[in-house]
């Protein structure tokens, strides 16, 4: 979950490094740190904290070099100290190595190296990476010591090393998390993530797990752990830099949730006919009898992924008729899941590099599923691995609370229902239409439903002291409810809950008093009265209530008091869509109740924008 980056080319190294490491630091932000290669030697600068105090350090101490790497770092062996920041260093100073992942065997491997000799001075796994290479050395080539060093370790882990006694190179090595590689003109890159090199290029390759690049100022070479050279293709990125960038927002997770229509368009667009009642959905490159022959849908993600695949049980046994088993995929692979001949696995992940979604894929493809990955990021490892993809198109999501790629998920998902449906012959034209309508119309149903921003801020002025909230809905909008509590949990640092709502007198209800606020999801479907009804047992217990609902909805009005609750209400639309809908004004609440609280929304306290280390 560190964020990494490496150059070699004609421009100035420090300034293409620290705006790489500005890019990345929604990565990481515990500490971060640079090193470069001048006249045959290494200099280093780290500092605890996030970027600005590195800048500080470069400010009181400069440096120059040719080509270097830098990393912010996302803590896990270790405090987050200046001693611990990376990059680290061997015991001559002239191996420098940076890391994003776990050394399971570091202790193993630190009492050897100690033995021989090697002195630490960090309390880091990554340090002993520095002292394997060292130790492995023989003249013939930093990547061969590279390799040598490989044999020993044993984890998931990105390494990216310079050597001053091999000069001109940027060694990359990929086992698990991801690493890019940028090809410029004349200017090469290695990066944990897309948007640390796209102001320089959107030629890109990604490495596949036990694969090597050799970065020098006249190309690279990619092989794999043995020395074999592998042929992997670049992708062209389709992201503009300025999509990166806040556009004059105060943070990039508003500027996100009002990107939502854009993005939402973007997944839609030549993926449906209203005219036809179709869905077109070519990447997926799984032939229709395959499809046909599906029994079973397995759905694997985590974190937000998890709540839009609980919002696809829904959709597919709604419209596909396919029963639907949701696993968080981090558990998935540590018990003996079942999985038959006709199992379809679906994996949602906005990266596609989130480890436990990988495993849980690779595990269910090993016991002879047939699998399809909901991916944003082009070439990516779960679109490598898929049998077949659906891409969302949110384009580059920098805020490490998930907005805009949570609801282009919801959107693919709803396109691949009706994908499902039509293959297998449990839909038509005339059934499939009004789904595909309201698909099309929902972007200017979003931008609709922001209009709800200054009521969200209002509700956050008063409420944001609050220490715990309960959100509830019901059906298809439950999953939601847990949406809305976990972006208040992940950004104001609030305890909050999400139930659904006929569970809330099997033990919720006991915490409900005059200091707790109810969100109630109630939209205009077939559980309206009885969401009507929890919303009452709510206010009889003193709650203040925050109803979230459909325009034009009678009988919540009456029983809300406009002294301490709230009424917030977004486009009539069908059922099945009305999840996006209602999880914006959720984002919107979140967001400004974080700002009131004075949190750092777009980099939460010990959260990572992607989860790629267990």
């Amino acid at each position: 979950m560190c964020g990494i980056i490496g150059y070699i080319g004609h421009k100035q190294v420090l300034p293409v490094l620290i705006e790489g490491l500005r890019r990345l630091e929604y990565r990481g932000y515990d500490s971060a740190g640079v090193a470069v290669v001048r006249n045959g030697a290494i200099e280093l600068r780290r500092s605890a904290g996030k970027l600005s105090k590195l800048e500080e350090v470069i400010a009181r101490d400069p440096l120059e070099g040719d080509y270097g790497i830098g990393h912010t770092r996302w803590a896990t062996h270790g405090r987050p100290t200046e001693e611990n920041a990376h990059p680290h260093r061997d015991c001559t100073g002239r191996i420098v190595v940076v890391h994003n992942g776990i050394i399971e065997n570091y202790l193993e491997l630190k009492e050897l190296l100690q033995k021989e000799g090697h002195n630490f001075v960090t309390e880091t796994d990554t340090e002993i990476v520095a002292h394997l290479v060292e130790r492995e050395m023989q003249g013939d080539g930093l990547e061969n010591a590279v390799r040598r060093s490989l044999l020993y370790m044993r984890g998931l882990f990105a390494l990216v090393l310079m050597s001053a006694d091999d000069p001109e190179k940027i060694v990359a090595v990929r086992n698990g998390p991801p690493i890019v590689v940028g090809l410029g003109d004349g200017e090469f890159f290695v990066a944990s993530d897309i948007p640390a090199i796209l102001a320089h290029t959107r030629d890109v390759v990604f490495l596949g797990d036990e694969e090597m690049a050799v970065v020098t100022g006249s190309g690279v070479a990619f092989t794999d752990y043995s020395g074999r050279a592998v042929s992997n293709k670049s992708t062209r990125v389709s992201w503009d830099p300025v999509m990166a960038e806040k556009a004059g927002y105060k943070h990039f997770m508003l500027k996100e949730i009002f990107e939502q229509p854009m993005a939402i368009k973007e997944t839609v667009l030549g993926r449906a006919s209203a005219g036809s009642g179709k869905v077109f959905l070519n990447e997926i490159e799984i032939p229709d009898e395959v499809l046909r022959q599906t029994e079973r849908i397995v759905i694997l993600a985590c974190g937000t992924s998890w709540h839009a695949a609980l919002v696809a049980k829904f959709l597919i046994e709604s419209i596909a008729r396919l029963p639907v088993e949701v696993d968080y995929g981090s558990e998935y692979r540590y018990r003996d899941p079942i999985v038959g001949p006709h199992t379809l696995a679906i994996v949602i992940t906005q990266s596609g590099e989130t480890a436990d979604t990988l495993a849980a894929l690779r595990e269910a493809k090993k016991k002879g599923a047939v699998s399809i990955a909901i991916c944003n990021v082009v070439g990516s490892m779960a679109t490598r691995e898929a049998d077949g993809t659906v891409y969302t198109h949110a384009g580059p999501e920098i805020g490490v609370a998930s907005t805009k790629a949570f609801t282009s998920q919801l959107v693919a998902l709803h396109l691949l229902a009706l994908y499902l449906a039509q293959v297998r012959g449990a839909t038509n034209a005339d059934t499939a239409q009004p789904h595909i309508q309201e698909l099309t119309r929902l972007p200017l149903l979003v931008e609709q439903t922001l209009k709800c921003e200054p009521l969200t801020e209002e509700i956050a002025k008063r409420l944001h002291q609050r220490s715990d909230f309960l959100y509830l809905g019901r059906g298809i909008n439950y999953p939601i409810a847990l949406e809305g509590a976990l972006k208040l949990k992940e950004i104001s640092y609030v305890h909050a809950e999400g139930y659904p709502a006929g569970e809330m007198k099997h033990g919720p209800i006991a915490l409900i008093d005059e200091q707790m606020p109810v969100v109630a999801i109630v939209p205009n479907d077939h559980v309206f009265e009885k969401m009507i009804g929890n919303i009452q047992e709510a206010k009889t217990r003193g709650a203040s209530v925050i109803a979230l609902t459909t325009a034009g909805q009678r009988g919540i009005q009456q029983i809300l008091d406009p002294k301490q609750d709230f009424l917030l209400t977004v486009p009539d639309s069908h059922p099945l869509v009305a999840p996006v809908l209602m999880a914006v004004p959720l984002q919107l609440l979140a967001y400004h109740i974080a700002v009131r609280r004075g949190c750092d929304v777009d980099q939460p306290r010990n959260l990572a924008k992607s989860v790629t280390v267990e």
